[in-house]
């Protein structure tokens, strides 16, 4: 039988494509207080290049001392984030951008895409599923809430516990600093049984538990940049989280799988996309897993050509799914090829995403080896 979802849509009994694909692949002031006040990005180190899209140039020192010099701390306290915490806070606002009217000089875009209703994943999602999740966090406004994957660690085959995400939802940019009380929660209300704004179990909204940010990185662009812009080019952020319950288990045998990230993926491969994350800002209360597949190839966003144009689909997830992952399938697998971004919030709406090119790799590849 369909199910009817907490906003009062009705499931159908089949999946989207890319739970068939996932299924090959499986194996804000809140109570705490304020933001740490903000502190001065890193300087870039010496042998960094001029261009901050650039960091051909560094070497495993310079990559070393940016993040001792980001600042990032563990500080969520295991249990802080109850049921009717994570249910009471708000999502993420999205950088927004409009792709409607005149471009200001140096930005290049394609024309705006086809509008793609989002579509709530049915119950229960299920372990290839559970690889998508809420993260929560506390703002200089107070908690909210984006979306995040489990991804595929080299290091560690099949016992990972790095989640991707967008930088927006781990630091503020220029001017700002991390956010606070980072926790994931991978398959936030997997049974659909947790409605808005009525008491529910702490098992309905955490089947896999909590899983605390230990360690944190996002683009040193983003660090050194504001506004929306050329900066959210390389709108990514990646966490190494541990899980409040110490039972020594990895996150990924915990949900049952991880999702490798496709760098570099060609653009004329990446044919078609679908955008996973739990939006809440309305029509949607984010209680449910939502996707957007978008049959075409995604259209490009530019703010600077130095650096690689964001992924554009048309989608009308809105606020909270930010961070959530873009995956295209690849070999019969689903690959991780971005994240939400920017959008808008015209009725027919669209979610912009990062490719993952050289400076994410390097990135990642050095998060994934040395940062424990």
């Amino acid at each position: 039988m369909p199910r009817t979802t907490s906003r009062g849509r009705r499931t159908g009994t089949a999946g989207a494509a890319l739970l068939a694909a996932l299924a090959l692949a499986a194996t804000a002031c809140g109570p705490d207080g304020p933001a740490r006040p903000a502190a001065p990005p890193p300087a870039l180190p010496k042998s960094a290049p001029t261009s901050l899209g650039d960091l051909t140039g560094w070497k495993l020192e310079d990559w070393t001392k940016y993040v001792a010099d980001s600042g990032f701390a563990e500080d969520a306290a295991p249990g802080a984030w109850s049921a009717a915490r994570m249910d009471a806070a708000k999502p993420r606002p999205t950088p927004e951008y409009s792709l409607t009217g005149p471009a200001a000089p140096g930005v290049e875009r394609d024309p705006a895409p086809t509008a793609v209703p989002a579509q709530p994943q049915p119950h229960p999602y299920g372990l290839p599923a559970a690889v998508v999740g809420r993260l929560f966090m506390t703002t200089p406004q107070g908690d909210a809430a984006c979306s995040a994957t489990v991804v595929s660690d080299p290091a560690n085959p099949g016992r990972s516990n790095l989640v991707y995400t967008a930088a927006h939802c781990l630091h503020d940019g220029k001017g700002g600093g991390w956010l606070k009380n980072l926790v994931f929660v991978p398959a936030f209300n997997r049974d659909g049984q947790a409605a808005h704004g009525k008491p529910y179990a702490d098992r309905q909204a955490a089947p896999y538990g909590r899983w605390t940010a230990v360690r944190a990185l996002v683009s040193p662009t983003w660090l050194q940049e504001s506004g929306v812009g050329a900066h959210n080019q390389f709108d990514y952020g990646i966490l190494r989280v541990r899980g409040e319950d110490d039972s020594g288990r990895s996150l990924e045998e915990t949900v049952g799988g991880a999702v490798p990230i496709w760098f570099n993926a060609p653009r004329d491969q990446i044919t078609s996309a679908a955008a996973y994350g739990y939006p809440a800002e309305r029509p949607f209360d984010g209680m449910e897993l939502d996707h957007c597949d978008s049959p075409v190839a995604p259209a490009r966003l530019s703010f600077d050509r130095t650096r690689p144009p964001l992924y554009v689909i048309g989608c009308s997830m809105t606020a909270g799914s930010s961070g959530g992952g873009w995956f295209i399938t690849k070999d019969g697998k689903p690959n991780l090829i971005s994240v939400g971004a920017v959008g808008n919030r015209n009725p027919a709406g669209y979610q912009a995403g990062p490719a993952l090119q050289d400076q994410a790799k390097q990135a990642f590849d050095y998060f994934a080896k040395n940062v424990r």
